[in-house]
């Protein structure tokens, strides 16, 4: 025998209260008791707001119905009463129809937010720096349609900017936040800059707006996420919750990119201290590491190289020269030719400054490839593997065109500063032998046009 608890009965007495209504319905019905149908039809209209599915719809059907089996068996009885609980009916019919329009919207909202969540979430793992994050982060939020304007804003430099923007604001991406007049309050405060960057906007855009902060997991401020709306109740309740958890995902991820670059920073720092340090023990080539990191860095841009590459590029320029720590000064400083024991001994200073940096395992391999390689040779003749044509890694290929090209228009002891066009048709000269064709023709296009516009510039 089966047993139902109270909650059990609970949930079903709506149910069971809807039937014997629609059986007293039909029993008025056939006796003509229009004040019967009359109660039945208001108590089922009653309960249609605790039913569900399809026993809502039969109990709402119940009475039309049951009103034409009455028109059918008493036509000459109609009266107010019966006009009455079909009003009702429909009524209920209406607010039924009405309900349920507002749910499935409010589930088409949440559906969408879901989506965007998760789509959004995706896109933010696969950005490879701050800026693609937060244009993901932007695209994310903007996607939802909760408002037309759209701007992040973030302190770069020392002063606010709009980072990213959307609809009204695009006009003003990347520019810097100033006051609209002189006051008291601190550039720091998030409202002030919230304000100016909406007084920006048409005054018919920002009827109604709302700024949500973006923090990473500490809660230390990054930016913050600006919607302006052009009608005054263009936001929903719910709307500010939803904002706050976007901006939760973007602000972990910017929190994630924050401390790598400060980690990459410190890096870059130290790489560079050490170059410098090893410039100071070669005398003859002072100013050379800044020089060839700066050249090395134009030459991989020019020729499309990624972020990440372009500092495996700078980092090798830093240390290139690390292995000369190991040659005695007698030969780094000899002033004339080296006899062939000594060229082997200075020709070991690139597997040698590789062995040092091989156990630093943050190096990219394009950094390491460029302190071993930077001495090969397009044609096979280099040092120390006698790699020849594509062997010889890209960074090693770049590397070795700005070396040679420093080389030729600095002074040494042993000779004079060349002039830079004597050193670029030197360079042209060696390009299938010594160097990349192609890295070398790119090379020395991009000192021309550097050279054409310092021309115009004076």
């Amino acid at each position: 025998m089966r047993c139902y608890t109270y909650g059990v009965w609970a949930q079903m007495l709506p149910l069971l209260t809807a039937l014997l209504a629609v059986g007293v319905l039909g029993y008025a019905a056939v006796e003509g008791n229009q004040a019967l149908m009359a109660a039945a039809a208001v108590l089922l209209a009653a309960l249609t707001t605790s039913l569900r599915g399809l026993v809502r719809w039969l109990a709402l059907l119940a009475y039309p119905l049951a009103f034409v089996a009455f028109l059918l068996l008493h036509p000459e009885s109609l009266a107010l009463e019966g006009l009455a609980a079909a009003a009702l009916v429909i009524a209920a019919l209406f607010l039924i129809i009405y309900r349920e329009q507002l749910t499935l919207n409010d589930l088409r909202w949440q559906r969408r937010t879901v989506q965007v969540l998760h789509s959004g979430s995706q896109s933010l793992a696969r950005a490879k720096t701050a800026e693609q994050v937060i244009e993901a982060g932007t695209q994310m939020i903007h996607s939802l349609h909760l408002a037309p304007n759209l701007a992040y804003l973030a302190y770069r430099g020392g002063s606010p900017q709009i980072l990213a923007a959307r609809g009204a604001f695009e006009p003003f991406l990347g520019q810097p936040i100033f006051p609209s007049h002189n006051d008291s309050r601190s550039v720091q405060a998030d409202h002030w800059v919230v304000e100016e960057a909406l007084v920006r906007l048409p005054r018919e855009q920002r009827a109604s707006f709302l700024a949500v902060p973006v923090n990473n997991r500490d809660t230390q401020h990054l930016g913050t996420i600006v919607l302006a709306h052009p009608s005054s109740s263009g936001f929903q309740p719910g709307n500010e919750g939803v904002l706050q958890s976007l901006t939760r995902l973007m602000g972990a991820q910017l929190g994630q990119f924050a401390v790598i670059e400060e980690l990459q920073e410190a890096q870059d720092l130290s790489l560079k201290a050490l170059g410098g340090t090893l410039e100071h023990r070669d005398d003859e080539t002072g100013g050379h590491t800044g020089r060839v990191v700066d050249l090395s860095v134009r030459l991989g841009r020019a020729l499309g190289f990624s972020e990440s590459r372009i500092t495996a590029l700078r980092w090798g320029a830093y240390l290139h020269d690390l292995g000369k720590i190991a040659i005695p000064d007698a030969i780094l400083h000899k002033p004339g030719a080296l006899t062939p024991s000594e060229r082997r001994v200075m020709e070991s200073h690139p597997k040698i400054g590789y062995d040092l940096l091989q156990n630093l395992h943050f190096l990219p391999t394009e950094t390491l490839d460029l302190v071993r390689y930077h001495h090969e040779k397009w044609n096979g003749q280099g040092y120390p593997a006698g790699l020849r044509g594509q062997e010889i890694p890209e960074t090693a290929r770049v590397f070795s065109i700005v070396d040679v090209y420093d080389a030729l228009t600095s002074e040494r002891p042993y000779k004079a500063a060349w002039s830079p066009q004597r050193a670029l048709e030197e360079i042209q000269q060696q390009a299938g032998t010594h160097f990349d064709p192609q890295y070398t023709e790119v090379f020395v296009r991009m000192m021309h046009e550097e050279s054409a516009v310092r021309l115009l510039e004076q």
